[in-house]
């Protein structure tokens, strides 16, 4: 494929007029397909150079309404292309839905149509569901446009280019997002088990608005599928537990929720968090019963693992830099606090690491391992998506026992994929897919 994206449309080329159309049609000669851009290209020399089966009708442009795309496309189809490509900016939500509704509504099977940035990269995957021929993805690393998976997250996570049937619709919302390993966990897991589900990526950069404007406005049943599941990612935990129309005891005592389903048009909240940390902790330690406990970190994670681990008997003592956010979240789950400055981390058998540092080489260390007690246990709630952070590394360095974040992702998401389709996620499975022995 052959494309020379205008800066007006997003790209890099500053060639014009004649220079540019020169570029298109000489350049092009030795490829399969042509991406001529609508505004720019659709000149008699270059028609006449580039034949239809090697066409790619394009336009990028800012976010509009359906009927403006539906607009657009009669203009674009009044030539004749092998394929035509709309793509409409999105920078809050709602916007991203108009490029879907123009592939539901027109049902075609030559139109690529999704939207653009971080907001839009879910509807990169339901395209396909809707009639697009096409994904794009990046060959590399670096992405070809913003919002643009690579080609092995494509395969790996969305079991692209099989398309199998998709009824019901699951998510992570969150900033971000975009090197979680759910996807690649919830959507090998449906197809394990043969079912018509689709976990997507929400990047979302204002909670509320993405709740009102896409879950309750019923843009996925417009759609034909039904949203039936969310996990939600920090910052947006304590606004989960608000949203809900129903709370399990656990989230209204931590006053968060990192799991959002909806039974009989109901949404429940719930959390998983502490899930993910005790599972992997029971197979390193026998009985947790008076084990002096520290978690570090007092947002929605930590919260969780602190009540996790009292629930399971541990002295735990939460420990923040933010004192007096620290002393509130202590007051409310009712456990002893201690400042990030007089915090000893040889005081403590199992240290929960649940602030946000961690995913940078350059963060620092949030204690040194080397003076850990030496029977203790570091579990690491920060995780990299192909290796060990460098708190594990340096913990297990130091002759310490440390689980990886992957561990505690999948100890969330097996909870988290049972209250979402009633089913059950193959722990082993799911472990190897992130990189685990």
């Amino acid at each position: 494929l052959y494309t020379l994206r205008s800066r007006d449309e997003g790209g890099h080329s500053e060639a014009s007029g004649e220079r540019r159309h020169q570029k298109v049609t000489e350049e092009s000669q030795q490829f399969d397909l042509v991406d001529l851009e609508m505004k720019r290209d659709l000149t008699p020399g270059v028609l006449a150079a580039i034949e239809p089966a090697r066409r790619i009708l394009s336009w990028h442009g800012p976010a509009t309404s359906l009927a403006s795309l539906q607009n657009l496309f009669d203009q674009m189809a009044s030539e004749e292309a092998k394929y035509y490509k709309i793509v409409s900016g999105a920078d809050q939500p709602r916007q991203e839905m108009a490029p879907l509704a123009l592939l539901h509504s027109l049902k075609r099977d030559d139109l690529i149509a999704f939207a653009a940035g971080p907001i839009g990269t879910w509807t990169r995957l339901i395209a396909p569901r809707l009639g697009a021929p096409v994904v794009y993805g990046a060959a590399g690393a670096v992405p070809g446009a913003p919002g643009q998976p690579t080609v092995e997250r494509l395969r790996r996570d969305y079991g692209l280019p099989d398309l199998g049937p998709v009824e019901r619709l699951f998510g992570l919302v969150g900033a971000g997002i975009e090197h979680s390993l759910s996807p690649r966990l919830h959507n090998s897991s449906y197809r394990d088990l043969g079912l018509p589900c689709l976990y997507l990526p929400f990047h979302v950069e204002a909670f509320g608005e993405f709740w009102l404007e896409v879950v309750e406005s019923g843009a996925f049943e417009e759609l034909g599928f039904e949203l039936k599941g969310l996990s939600v990612t920090s910052p947006y935990k304590r606004i989960a537990a608000a949203v809900g129309g129903a709370s399990s005891p656990l989230v209204e005592w931590l006053g968060s929720a990192n799991t959002l389903v909806s039974h009989d048009e109901v949404w429940e909240a719930e959390s998983t968090d502490g899930e993910g940390v005790v599972l992997p902790l029971r197979e390193l330690v026998d009985d947790l019963k008076d084990l002096p406990a520290a978690v570090l970190g007092a947002g929605g994670a930590g919260r969780a693992a602190a009540a996790a681990l009292r629930v399971q008997g541990a002295a735990v003592t939460l420990v923040n830099r933010d004192e007096e956010r620290g002393r509130r979240a202590a007051r409310e789950l009712r456990l002893p606090f201690r400042s990030w400055q007089g915090f000893d981390p040889a005081s403590a058998k199992i240290l929960i690491h649940a602030t946000a540092l961690g995913r940078s080489e350059n963060d620092p260390l949030p204690f040194d391992p080397g003076r850990l007690d030496p029977d203790a246990v570091v579990i690491d709630l920060v995780y990299l998506p192909d290796e060990p952070t460098r708190l594990v590394r340096e913990t297990r360095a130091a002759g310490r026992r440390a689980v990886d974040g992957r561990d505690v992702l999948v100890g969330q998401a097996l909870s988290q994929f049972r209250l979402m389709t009633g089913r059950e996620m193959d722990r082993q499975k799911a472990r190897h897919r992130v990189g685990l022995a």
